[in-house]
């Protein structure tokens, strides 16, 4: 984590999470570590579809067609954490980390966004049926990779 720190104090960058199967581990990883108020603005965790409508303003159309579980989430997410903070990367989780899931959405399977100032790349992660703390945790050490790299690439144009 520190080299996330280090990293992110180095550009001047603010970090921004918007989580939904993680609950808020991806903000408590960073901020266990000292040193992450100077690069950690704000989490948000919106569990419901409610809350990421009301929090980062996700399109009530977006979640109808596609469900809370997608890339298409995932993406408004991310650039909803941009939107309402004072942050210049955020990652996004919303997955299913089960029991449970369906034929179409099977339990580990997790949508992530990683978002700029105007850009979003997202992905989805199919960890498996490995439980839900598992997929809980691998979620949140893929998006502290996602972060990262993102930090590392990070160019104050953006």
């Amino acid at each position: 984590m520190k080299t996330l720190i280090d990293a992110a104090s180095a550009k001047g960058v603010m970090i921004a999470t918007a989580e939904s199967c993680t609950g808020g581990m991806v903000a408590a990883a960073i901020t266990d570590t000292a040193g992450s108020s100077a690069i950690f603005d704000r989490g948000f965790v919106t569990y419901t579809n409610a809350a990421k409508m009301q929090m980062l303003g996700v399109s009530d159309k977006t979640l109808a067609a596609y469900g809370a579980v997608s890339e298409q989430v995932a993406d408004e997410m991310a650039r909803g954490a941009i939107a309402h903070s004072d942050a210049q990367i955020a990652v996004s989780i919303t997955g299913i980390a089960g029991p449970g899931g369906s034929e179409h959405k099977p339990e580990g399977r997790v949508c992530f966004g990683i978002a700029t100032a105007g850009d979003c790349q997202t992905e989805t992660v199919e960890f498996g049926a490995i439980g839900r703390e598992n997929v809980r945790l691998r979620a949140r050490d893929h998006a502290l990779g996602l972060l990262q790299t993102a930090v590392v690439s990070f160019k104050h144009n953006n």
